[in-house]
């Protein structure tokens, strides 16, 4: 479980980092999406391929952060999470903890 984690966290840093950094990105064909709150703030949509690769795109009504967790239970001890954000002047960071 711990090497599908780390392959999630892997992708997650690749499409953000295709987000941010490229002019126009081509958005990914992702077959499956979900609203992840009542009030559709937090949508995320994924998708695997032939490998087992997951991908997965998570877009936020946000005030200039957003942090997302991976459980193998749902719960927030053991988790994966990945933040990213923008700061006021611009740049980007992105974290995986």
């Amino acid at each position: 479980m711990a090497a599908v984690f780390s392959r999630v966290k892997g992708m997650l840093f690749l499409l953000f980092l295709l987000h941010c950094c490229s002019g126009q990105p081509a958005p990914p064909l992702l077959r499956f999406s979900i609203f992840l709150d009542p009030s559709n703030m937090v949508y995320l949509r994924w998708d695997h391929d032939e490998q087992e690769l997951m991908t997965f795109e998570l877009q936020v009504h946000t005030t200039g952060w957003v942090a997302f967790g991976f459980s193998p239970h749902g719960e927030l001890p053991g988790s994966d999470i990945v933040i990213g954000g923008v700061f006021s002047n611009g740049s980007i960071y992105f974290s995986v903890s």
